[in-house]
């Protein structure tokens, strides 16, 4: 079968960004705001209860406002990531942005009138068939709507985001792009890389004198405007705490925590486990330093590749890469491989590699149409195979919920990453398998253990920082030397001090910090790669398992993280018994690349 490397868009909206069908969701987007707004001013809870036939149609409206929303944001963003030079694409963003704004205006209106109704009346509201299968969803929106202050307020604050929060985001995208790093390349002759070729060539160059020599420079570069990053994520931040005080805490994990569904313990544990069982990640560090020909990796070591004699990795065609994903999908569920085939055959992937790309991947859902388009550049090394297998991971998630009310399919980050990381699961473990030598299986169990290594140290070095840049920032303005600083302890403590060279400047480099919602986007990811391994490990246990997944997929926005894993695997995410069977699988593949380089190493 040949499978295009370009997506189509035209499903979406056809025309490209000045499409008349864009315009026109738009405008009907903003007249839907409009009037739902007017709705909420006069409708009266007592005068439509017993029924509430009313407010199931102020509900439905505020879902299809959210779901046109999210059908021109894809369409929006998937046409500037492909064409990164597309002078059209920033006015629809501001565009955007500003529909969502008054959405948000609209939906702060709803959930402080769901307040008003008295609670006996609110229960009974939920009885309604057609409230019944968003009665948790409902009940959150009034839980925040008891935070909200007055409606002008509120409208003020959101407006202010828009120069304040989101801008301060924005406009760290615009200073990495003037972010260069003066270096040589293979051959010696001078180069000027971009903030990500450097960052590429930095964790993927196979040569280790070539990665330890660039991370200097990498260094410099982000030395030379530290005082411009400092300034954006001192901002960023002050507006947000600024903004969780009006709410009433000073608890800056609070709404990062309830965003995700997650108790305070259940992260502890988390953390728990991951300290207590790093000491392995590092042992094998050490032996891939030791495969380089040092005591201690660096921090350019980390996630690099192998390249040992004899190993000769098979390159993929996009093709082979299809058929291989439907492949292994397959022998896990049906539907998955059913859903990434449909989504080869429809072109809702754009993955050629190709100039004038942005970097990064991601997956995002078209809920009008019930489709989804996945972004990458796919140049066929198995590290793209995985990704490819995890956005389309994210596409199986949204498909087994698009008959769900919208409301019902917003699940939040943490969960997101679950059947995402499922999906790169089966592939990398396929990918291992298929090796055809020992030198292979060492290169792709090295590869593989990209996603542990980031979770268990990386990730963790980056919560420890951000904790404890928050807890000053509550204090002062933090200087480029103290973020250092407290990004330079927080990777020593993360990787237990065994490294030979630190990033202190990855404060300034993560784009993660300089997101602006949601915050402290670290920790979930850590929480979906534990809880897809915990999954993985009992899908291989019980066999037959597709049914039982899909159903845990289906209610990841119907209840809290705890109340999920309790319903559909039997488990206390509270207790690290859990998230142990996730660690104990990491530690098979950790035993299997220690085996297999005994030899190679001097004793």
């Amino acid at each position: 079968m040949k499978y295009s490397l370009n997506w189509d868009l035209d499903s979406l909206f056809a025309g490209g960004i000045t499409s008349s069908q864009l315009k026109t969701k738009l405008t009907q987007i903003k007249s839907a705001i409009a009037t739902l707004g007017d709705l909420l001013d006069r409708w009266d809870a007592a005068s439509d209860a017993p029924d509430y036939q009313q407010f199931v149609k102020l509900i439905d409206q505020l879902q299809a406002i959210d779901a046109g929303l999210a059908q021109a944001g894809i369409f929006i963003m998937a046409v500037g990531d492909a064409d990164i030079k597309n002078p059209d694409v920033a006015p629809k963003e501001a565009q955007l942005l500003d529909l969502e704004t008054q959405a948000e205006n609209v939906s702060g209106k709803l959930k402080k009138v769901l307040v008003q109704v008295p609670d006996a009346n609110f229960t009974a509201m939920l009885t309604r068939p057609e409230l019944q299968p968003i009665a948790f969803n409902l009940k959150e929106m009034r839980d925040a709507g008891k935070e909200l202050l007055d409606d002008k307020t509120e409208a003020l604050i959101n407006r202010l985001n828009m120069d304040g929060k989101a801008a301060w985001s924005a406009h760290y995208d615009s200073l990495v792009a003037t972010v260069s790093v003066p270096f040589k390349d293979a051959t010696g002759n001078s180069v000027t890389l971009s903030a990500g070729q450097a960052d590429n060539n930095l964790l993927g160059n196979a040569d280790p004198q070539y990665r330890a020599e660039l991370l200097p420079a990498w260094e410099q570069a982000w030395t030379d405007k530290e005082q411009l990053f400092a300034d954006t994520l001192n901002h960023l931040a002050g507006f947000r705490l600024t903004e969780y005080a009006a709410h009433g805490t000073t608890d800056f994990l609070r709404k990062p925590l309830k965003d995700n569904r997650l108790s305070a313990k259940t992260l502890a544990t988390i953390w728990q486990v991951v300290d207590d069982n790093k000491q392995f990640l590092l042992d094998y560090l050490d032996r891939k330093a030791a495969l380089l020909g040092k005591r201690h990796a660096g921090w350019q070591d980390v996630e690099a590749p192998l390249n040992l004699p004899g190993s000769h990795l098979h390159h993929f065609t996009f093709d082979e890469a299809a058929e291989f994903i439907i492949q292994h999908y397959g022998e896990f569920s049906p539907k998955m491989a059913a859903l990434a085939k449909h989504a080869f055959e429809h072109r809702w992937i754009e993955a050629e590699d190709r100039a004038g790309k942005a970097p990064g991947g991601w997956m995002e859902s078209a809920p009008e149409t019930n489709e989804s388009r996945i972004f990458m550049t796919f140049t066929g090394s198995p590290n793209d195979v995985s990704t490819l297998a995890h956005e389309l991971g994210h596409a199986f998630h949204s498909s087994v919920m698009s008959d769900l009310p919208l409301l019902r399919q917003g699940y939040a980050m943490n969960v997101a990453e679950t059947a995402s990381t499922f999906g790169e699961l089966i592939v990398a473990d396929a990918n291992v398998k298929a090796a055809k030598n020992d030198a292979e299986k060492i290169t792709l169990l090295n590869a593989k253990m990209d996603n542990p290594l980031a979770m268990f140290l990386n990730i963790r070095a980056r919560f420890l920082f951000e904790t404890h840049f928050y807890q000053l920032r509550q204090q002062k303005l933090v200087t480029p030397a103290e973020l250092n600083e407290l990004m330079l302890n927080a990777q020593k403590e993360a990787f237990g001090h065994d490294l030979s060279t630190y990033s202190p400047h990855l404060w300034a480099s993560k784009l993660h910090f300089y997101i602006d919602e949601p915050a402290f986007y670290n920790f979930p990811y850590v929480f979906g790669y534990l809880f897809s391994l915990g999954i993985y490990a009992k899908a291989q246990q019980e066999g037959n398992f597709e049914d039982a997944y899909i159903a845990l997929l289906r209610d990841t926005a119907n209840m809290s993280t705890e109340e999920l894993a309790q319903k559909h695997l039997g488990v206390d995410l509270t207790q690290p018994d859990f998230w142990l069977a996730g660690v104990k699988l990491i530690k098979r593949d950790v035993a299997e690349f220690m085996r297999l380089t005994d030899p190679l190493v001097k004793k």
